[in-house]
């Protein structure tokens, strides 16, 4: 069973700017909501949590590894799956080959290996049926569903996503939350 244990976790800004205070939490396989206004420090976390960001003090497990070492950083990262607020994809590459991409630089290549894990996510996130079409002319729906297919290379045992439903109609809002509810069954899922 996956999980992720914070323990006083403190990030300061320059300025002296408090982002987060002694944060506690302990959290399972599941989904896990953080709610907060604007500012409230919910992204200083994620971002702890997916190793780019250092805390001021502190400590994050996930799983047995700790994100605060820099020797164990990197085996959080083969645990991890991040979907940020925003995302950059490349507008001229076709949802395939935006996965086969990032596949890559997940160290998945070998080319079979890559190729099933490819049309996994695409199947996990209905995107089939576009898998050919050039970034730039899917719906920011479907964008969100790419940027979901990438977080889920690899198969990761912790899913972090931060806002992932901004700028999208209520439809597929719903679409997307299911899809996340369907994907904590096996792992820990942390919406933001």
């Amino acid at each position: 069973m996956m999980q992720v244990e914070i323990d006083q976790l403190v990030k300061t800004y320059r300025g002296g700017i408090r982002a987060l205070q002694g944060v506690d939490l302990h959290i399972e396989t599941g989904m896990f909501g953080l709610l907060g206004p604007n500012g409230a420090g919910k992204t200083t976390l994620l971002r702890i949590l997916a190793t780019l960001l250092q805390p001021s003090s502190g400590r994050a497990l996930v799983g047995s590894f700790d994100v605060t070492d820099q020797r164990q950083r990197w085996a959080v990262k083969r645990l991890l799956g991040y979907l940020p607020q925003e995302l950059g994809l490349y507008p001229n590459l076709s949802a395939y080959e935006f996965l086969d991409y990032i596949a890559t630089l997940k160290h998945l290549h070998d080319t079979r290996v890559r190729r099933t894990e490819v049309e996994r996510a695409l199947a996990l996130t209905g995107l089939e049926g576009v898998a050919k079409r050039r970034i730039r002319t899917l719906s920011s729906g479907m964008k969100r569903r790419v940027g979901i297919a990438q977080a889920l290379l690899g198969d990761p045992k912790l899913l972090i996503v931060d806002e992932p439903t901004v700028g999208l109609d209520p439809e597929e809002r719903v679409r997307f939350r299911t899809l996340l509810a369907q994907l904590a069954g096996d792992r820990v899922v942390i919406l933001s």
